[in-house]
């Protein structure tokens, strides 16, 4: 059942959904207004619906909260907290902001809403399940401050994940001719159950470049086993001489109606310098946009991995040019994640 919506101060109101099903139209239609942002929390909440609708108990433990104020004599939804998880653990504490509203609010407005949120959510859960907050930047600043005050909880020195947030479709995505090498044959497709033990090596690779949410031989296999029986793992083959050897892979764990987002890119250190990331993030990006109908394809890339920006730029992903006299498109925008000393880490 819904904790019942209360007033704050100056008409702000806070809601808990511990059900999806309980979830009210006005959150669902600003998430998909936005769905690009709300891509690390809409997918989630789409899934535990198609579940609970079928007749399973929401899950322990996860809820939204939904703050909503007035805004210009009407109802808006703000912001939105989750706390959830998936078949790999917790996730972090995210926050989805309505851009339409708080792009333009002050720090005081800003404040007093994510306080909220901090106050409402300490009141729900263990200090030590949220082991990080991933938001829009100044959020995650605003809100690892006050989880700080009123938890003790103390913030890691440096943040766990520092990136922007970007997306490509149809009109911006390159349909380029990669240079071929004559002594090899290239096959990208989605991976199967014989890829299982391949898929895992590149998940092991791919989470000792992501501290602190590594993964050991079993992680790694298990979490290989989730995307693969999922459908949601890509994998490109490099063939040389008769040898065949898995050389990348691309994830896409959190998609919903409209929109897709990779989570996942890794190419074995072997086969580098051969533009095997770039071949298979335009090959996913090029199935998602035109054979699977999503409007966009979204991604995260770190701010201190001008390589990998460099690639998703080639792509088609927008803001990540490196000119900085270039204007950011609305929808790119910077994203922080940080942690907290002693917590229970989960992982995604």
């Amino acid at each position: 059942m819904p904790v019942p919506a209360r007033k704050a101060t100056n008409d702000i109101h806070v809601a808990v959904y511990s059900s999806t099903l309980d979830i009210p139209a006005p959150v669902w239609n600003v998430w998909r207004r936005h769905e690009t942002q709300a891509n690390v929390m809409l997918p989630t909440a789409l899934s535990a619906r198609a579940r609970e609708s079928q007749g399973a108990p929401p899950t322990p433990g996860q809820f939204w909260i939904a703050l909503s104020s007035l805004q210009s004599g009407e109802v808006s939804v703000d912001m939105v907290l989750s706390c959830t998880e998936w078949a790999m653990g917790t996730y972090p504490v995210f926050i989805f902001c309505n851009p339409s509203v708080t792009d333009a609010m002050s720090m005081a407005a800003l404040n007093a809403r994510v306080s909220m949120l901090a106050a409402e959510l300490r009141m729900r859960v263990p200090v030590e399940r949220v082991y990080s907050v991933f938001a829009p930047t100044r959020v995650t600043k605003l809100f690892a401050r006050l989880w700080s005050n009123i938890t003790g909880a103390q913030i890691e020195q440096d943040p766990y994940y520092s990136a922007v947030l970007t997306y490509c479709n149809r009109q911006t995505i390159t349909r380029r001719r990669q240079t071929l090498v004559h002594d090899r044959t290239y096959t990208l497709r989605r991976a199967d159950e014989a890829d299982a033990s391949a898929v895992a090596q590149l998940c092991k690779g791919f989470a000792s470049t992501s501290e602190p949410f590594t993964l050991s031989d079993d992680g790694a296999l298990k979490e290989a086993r989730y995307l693969i029986r999922n459908r949601m793992v890509w994998l490109h083959e490099v063939e040389i001489g008769g040898v065949r050897q898995a050389a990348s892979i691309v994830a896409t764990t959190r998609v919903s109606e409209g929109v897709a987002g990779i989570t996942k890119v890794y190419t074995s250190p072997e086969v580098r310098k051969q533009g095997c990331a770039e071949r298979l993030v335009r090959h996913v990006c090029q199935h998602l946009l035109l054979y699977e109908n999503k409007q966009a394809v979204v991604l995260y890339v770190a701010h201190n991995n001008p390589g990998a920006a460099k690639v998703y730029h080639r792509v088609g992903f927008q803001g990540l040019s490196g000119v900085a006299a270039d204007e950011r498109p609305a929808g790119v925008e910077d994203w922080l994640e940080l942690g907290f000393l002693g917590a229970q880490l989960g992982h995604w």
